[in-house]
Formats: structure tokens, C-alpha cells, sequence
């Protein structure tokens, strides 16, 4: 019997609950990164891409500001400098609405159709989660990103294993070689990729899943409270007192014999590099 239809048939008949059911069927996901090395034209093709990506993040987010910002002015006065004029029956622009005009702006302009539809859709996904986590928060409203300041795409699903010997194949752009420096664990899938622009070259970040459960370690034994002193390096809740190490005080006859006997010698060529990088390294 498959192992998820054994958890299926335990939770009907009440061996598990649905709790533990939902644990047993936790994914164990792994980030892994590794240098990739594109050619010429597929590095142009996706500092291209970045660049579409960062104009439709800034072009979504003017177009949330700019609603807000019309609902603040007052009903019987308006703004000398500016005003922002929206219809009262606008809607306010979710990442839904927003969506289905990319889809809309691609056919005017022909910029966004080289670039991979579920790329530019990350885009309005990062914007829609910074306003979910400003309003958590009370604070942190997103900024316009300026020129070189989007520096990664998401590749959120493959069909099939996108790795194939030490290439790495993204959609339209090709197989791109990739460093392996460590192979993928037994039992791991990659299901999405983020290809990251840095100073340093590219990077491909693999996000591996497996279906493996990961039970939670049960709490054991006793609360223990810590506290950290000056005369005392530690204290425990159960009466013990750990003395503060003194590895300067214990190392200082050391450190001076050492500074001495350097002292002491000739400064010639081959001896004085020798001595000080024992007196730089006491221990």
C-alpha cells in the first residue's frame, strides 16, 4: 500500500488525527547554490529580463501608491502642488487585477513577451507580499527599485528534472553550464530555481523537496534558566556556577616569552616572518 494512502486510510478510521496526519505529510525542503557560467547572449537575455522584471515592480507599485494616495485628499479641498484624480469606484489594484493586465500589456508591448510568463508574475508576487507584510507590521512601505537593484528571477516549476550532467536547462534561455560542487541527495526533486545576479557572476539557488517526514522532537526533562554575570561566566537555575575562562591570563607568560625571544633575534629574512606569526598566534 502506497505510504500516503496508508496515512489516508489511519486518519478515516482514527488511528491518526488530523494533526499528525498534516505532520506526516510535511515536505523536507532543501536550498542548495551553485555557480553557473551562461554564455554571452544568455547572460544579456536575463540582465533583460531583470530589467522587465524591475519596470513592471515599480510600474505595479506607482499604480497601488497612486490609488492610495487618492483616497487621503479631502473632500473639500485639494492639493496646490498635486492631486491624484481616480474614479471614487475604482477598484484598488490586488495582485489578481494587476495580473490580468500583464497579460493585457504584453500584447502592447512586445518587451514583456521575450521574458517567461511565470518571471514577470514573480514580480507582482514579491510587490503583493511586501504590502501583506507592511500591513502586519504597521510600517515598511515598498520602495521603487532603482537601475541594477532586481537581481534575481524565479522559476517557480519544471516538467522535468532541469539538471542534466553539469548543465542546468532554463526555460527559453537554454542549457547553461553549472558548477556541481556537491551532488543532489538521494531522494530530492528540484522543483523551483532562482537564478541570482551578483558582483561576484550568477548563481542558481535549487530549491530540492522531498517526501519525507520530519516528526517533531517531543520536549524532555526540566526548564533550566541561564544567566550570564561578570564575576561568575555562568549561572544555572540549579545552583551551579561556572568560573569565567581566562585565556589571556593563562596564555600571557606565553605571549611574552614569545614577544622576548623575537625581540631578542636578528632581523633577517627567513627568521622574523617565522616568529611573528607565532607571537600573532599565541595558542
Amino acid at each position: 500500500m502506497p505510504r500516503r494512502l496508508a496515512y489516508h486510510v489511519k486518519l478515516l478510521t482514527g488511528v491518526l488525527t488530523a494533526q499528525q496526519f498534516l505532520l506526516e505529510l510535511e515536505m523536507l525542503n532543501l536550498t542548495y547554490s551553485y555557480r553557473i557560467y551562461p554564455s554571452l547572449d544568455q547572460e544579456a537575455q536575463m540582465l533583460n529580463w531583470l530589467e522587465q522584471c524591475r519596470r513592471v515592480y515599480n510600474y505595479a507599485l506607482a499604480e497601488r501608491k497612486d490609488w492610495i494616495n487618492s483616497r487621503k485628499c479631502a473632500v473639500n479641498a485639494c492639493s496646490i502642488k498635486q492631486e491624484y484624480i481616480i474614479l471614487a469606484d475604482a477598484p484598488y489594484p490586488d495582485y489578481y487585477k494587476q495580473q490580468n493586465a500583464l497579460t493585457k500589456a504584453k500584447e502592447a508591448i512586445p518587451e514583456l513577451k521575450a521574458v517567461h510568463s511565470q518571471v514577470l508574475q514573480d514580480a507582482l508576487k514579491r510587490l503583493d507580499k511586501s504590502f501583506k507584510l507592511r500591513q502586519e507590521r504597521g510600517f515598511g512601505f515598498p520602495r521603487f527599485k532603482k537601475f541594477g537593484q532586481y537581481r534575481s528571477v524565479v522559476f517557480p516549476q519544471f516538467k522535468s528534472n532541469p539538471l542534466s550532467g553539469f548543465d542546468l536547462k532554463v526555460p527559453k534561455v537554454g542549457a547553461v553550464t553549472i558548477n556541481l560542487h556537491r551532488p543532489i541527495p538521494n531522494g530530492f526533486e528540484v522543483k523551483q530555481v532562482r537564478v541570482v545576479f551578483k558582483a561576484s557572476g550568477w548563481y542558481a539557488q535549487l530549491i530540492l523537496q522531498s517526501d519525507v517526514s520530519v516528526p517533531d522532537v517531543m520536549p524532555h526533562g526540566e526548564p533550566v534558566g541561564i544567566d550570564l554575570g561578570l564575576e561568575k561566566f555562568l549561572a544555572v537555575s540549579t545552583g551551579k556556577l561556572v568560573e569565567r575562562p581566562r585565556f589571556f591570563v593563562d596564555l600571557q607568560s606565553k605571549l611574552k616569552w614569545l614577544q622576548r625571544k623575537l625581540r631578542n633575534k636578528k632581523k633577517r629574512f627567513r627568521q622574523l616572518p617565522k616568529s611573528a606569526s607565532q607571537d600573532s598566534r599565541p595558542a
